[in-house]
């Protein structure tokens, strides 16, 4: 067992800089000397039932096991450039809260932190409830399962991501992301996935206007669209929808199957040659 710091305030510049094999329980990290940097260049750190009001805690740490503790909203930028990181039970609600950190496991958390995760890789998350903007920029190897999301702009350029049992409200979503599974889950919001590569959706629900736009090897297997428009502009994409949908616009080349669409737009003044082959209900349409 490590040093234990139990039921004390921290609130100095650097209190426990360069800790080693520490365990932190019921403390808090405020006071009228606003420190920052608490557990900077530290390795082996255990949180327990603690609080932490200032900025910067956990910058440089390698093996943070954070549980039952809270991050407040002046909390900022608490966890950078830090690797072997577990955090469960718990709530993060600084800005920017985990940033180019690697080898992380998130379990049963509520996240309310814009520009989430911003280049962190091997990430695995369970019942995460998250509402930020630009969630996920640049994160690679990504495991996520029942992700209640809220906000815009996430999960942009990251590669090697998997999600499943999800619901995502956001706009802007997956552009320019590479080799995403996203399985039984909801995605409501405008404009997704324009630029993505390698992009498949299994047994979801797709609401929102303009989805679809400039993908290569798009894939949608019995998934519905009720409602989406002007989807598909110059993709490349094999797709079956089990449900109606408003418009396909410009299709660059696959399949295309559709319960029902209101219009299928080909226009004349496409810069690019659309002969996806479309089917609605059973008949060649296109």
């Amino acid at each position: 067992m490590g040093k234990l710091y139990k039921n004390q305030t921290f609130e100095n510049e650097r209190d426990l800089y360069g800790a080693r094999d520490v365990i932190i329980e019921n403390c808090l990290v405020d006071g009228p000397s606003d420190g920052e940097s608490f557990l900077k260049e530290a390795s082996n750190v255990q949180v327990l039932n603690s609080r932490f009001h200032l900025r910067y805690p956990f910058w440089h740490v390698n093996n943070l096991s954070i549980s039952t503790s809270e991050m407040n909203e002046n909390c900022r930028a608490a966890i950078w450039y830090s690797k072997n990181i577990d955090i469960r039970d718990s709530k993060l609600n600084g800005i920017k809260a985990l940033r180019e950190c690697e080898y992380i496991n998130l379990e049963n958390l509520s996240i309310n932190s814009p520009e989430f995760a911003w280049k962190s890789h091997h990430i695995t998350a369970k019942n995460i409830s998250l509402t930020s903007e630009y969630a996920f920029l640049e994160a690679s190897d990504v495991t996520i399962k029942n992700l209640t999301f809220e906000g815009k702009y996430s999960f942009q350029y990251t590669k090697d991501v998997q999600i499943s049992h999800s619901k995502l409200v956001t706009k802007d979503c997956f552009w320019h992301a590479k080799n995403v599974t996203i399985k039984d889950s909801i995605i409501e919001g405008e404009y997704l996935a324009w630029y993505s590569e390698n992009l498949t959706l299994i047994n979801c629900k797709i609401s929102g206007t303009q989805p679809f736009c400039y993908c290569k090897n798009l894939k949608l297997i019995n998934c519905t669209m009720e409602g989406c428009d002007l989807a598909f502009e110059y993709s490349e994409v094999e797709a079956n929808i089990v449900s109606s949908m408003k418009s396909i616009k410009n299709p660059k080349s696959g399949n295309i199957t559709v319960q029902q669409v209101d219009e299928i737009i080909i226009s004349e003044d496409s810069v690019y040659p659309c002969e996806a082959k479309i089917v609605e209900n059973g008949k060649i349409k296109s």
